[in-house]
C-alpha cells in the first residue's frame, strides 16, 4: 500500500486530486481510486466529500504524520537495502501470458530477484482501463483502435500476421472460399483483435457461417483443428499446428500489434523499465 500511502499525502498536501495527480502522472480517476483502495484497507473515510477541494476530515488530519512516517521508513529500508524490492503489476492477454511473458520474466527476474510479480489477465479494453486507473503499472495488449488518453504511451513489440486456419481434413480450397463455405470459429468481438477480424470481412465483403464465437486464441484453434469451422486468428509463435492447415492472406493481409501500454516513458533503471526491455528482448527473439 506505500504508492495508495504516497498518493494520499500528495492530496493532502496539494489539496485536490487533480493538482495531486498531475504531481504524480495520474489521471484524477487513479488518484480516486488509490484513495478508495487506502480507504478500505484503513476502514475509514480520510477525506470530506462534501467540500470542493480535497479537505481532510479527522481521521485524515491524524493519519497524515504516520502515513509520512511510513513512507519515509519505507524508502530508508530501500536505500539501506541495497537493492530493489517491492511488487509489479503487469496486466497481460492470455497469449501474451503463455509465452511472451513467461520469457520475459526469466529476466526480470534475474536483475530484481527481490521484485514480486502479479500478472492481471483480461482482455485489452479492461486492461487499458486498469492501467489508466493506476491498478495496474503496466499491460501487454493489442494495440488500441483508437486513440489513448494523452496520460498512457504505446510501446510495440510483436506484429503477429492473421492467417486462415482450417482442419487438416478440410477441402483445397483458397482462404476467401473457405470462409464462404465452412462454419466460422468467430474471434471475440469484443476484443481489439476480433474487431479487426470483423473490419477484414467488410471490407472484403465475405458473408461467414457463423458457428462459435470466443476470445481464446489456443482455444480456437482447438475448435478448428477439431473439425468445427475455420478461423482467422493470429499466426502465435508456439502455436500447435498440428491438425491444423493455416493459410496465408496474401494480398489482403491484415496484423494483429501487441505491445505495451503503461505511463510513458517509464523511470531509466526502474523495474518498470526492466520490465519493458525484458518483454521487448523475449518479443525480438526468433
Amino acid at each position: 500500500m506505500i504508492k495508495e500511502f504516497k498518493t494520499f499525502i500528495a492530496v493532502a498536501r496539494d489539496g485536490t486530486f487533480t493538482g495531486a495527480g498531475a504531481q504524480l502522472g495520474l489521471t484524477q480517476s487513479a488518484v480516486s481510486a488509490q484513495i478508495r483502495r487506502l480507504e478500505e484497507y484503513l476502514g475509514v473515510a480520510l477525506f470530506d466529500r462534501g467540500a470542493r477541494a480535497a479537505v481532510l476530515n479527522a481521521h485524515g488530519r491524524d493519519m497524515l504524520p504516520q502515513a509520512e512516517e511510513l513512507v519515509a521508513m519505507a524508502e530508508r529500508m530501500a536505500a539501506g537495502a541495497g537493492q530493489v524490492s517491492g511488487s509489479l503489476r503487469i496486466g497481460a492477454i492470455v497469449s501474451a501470458q503463455q509465452d511472451l511473458m513467461v520469457r520475459a520474466l526469466g529476466g526480470l527476474r534475474a536483475a530484481y530477484p527481490d521484485v514480486r510479480v502479479r500478472i492481471v489477465p483480461g482482455v485489452s479494453l479492461s486492461l487499458l482501463g486498469q492501467v489508466d486507473a493506476g491498478e495496474v503499472d503496466m499491460a501487454v495488449v493489442i494495440r488500441p483502435p483508437f486513440a489513448l488518453p494523452p496520460e498512457l504511451g504505446w510501446l510495440p513489440l510483436l506484429r503477429e500476421p492473421m492467417v486462415l486456419a482450417a482442419p487438416a481434413a478440410a477441402p483445397q480450397a483458397s482462404w476467401r472460399e473457405l470462409l464462404s463455405t465452412q462454419p466460422f470459429i468467430r474471434y471475440d468481438r469484443a476484443s481489439f483483435g476480433g474487431r479487426a477480424v470483423d473490419r477484414f470481412l467488410k471490407k472484403h465483403r465475405i458473408h461467414t457461417h457463423e458457428a462459435v464465437e470466443l476470445d481464446e486464441i489456443e482455444a480456437i484453434a482447438g475448435l478448428v483443428r477439431h473439425g468445427l469451422g475455420v478461423a482467422l486468428l493470429p499466426h502465435l509463435r508456439g502455436l500447435d499446428e498440428t491438425g491444423l492447415r493455416l493459410l496465408p492472406l496474401g494480398e489482403a493481409a491484415f496484423y494483429r500489434e501487441i505491445g505495451i501500454i503503461g505511463r510513458l516513458p517509464f523511470e531509466p533503471g526502474s523495474v518498470r523499465q526492466k520490465m519493458a526491455d525484458c518483454l521487448a528482448e523475449a518479443a525480438a527473439e526468433p
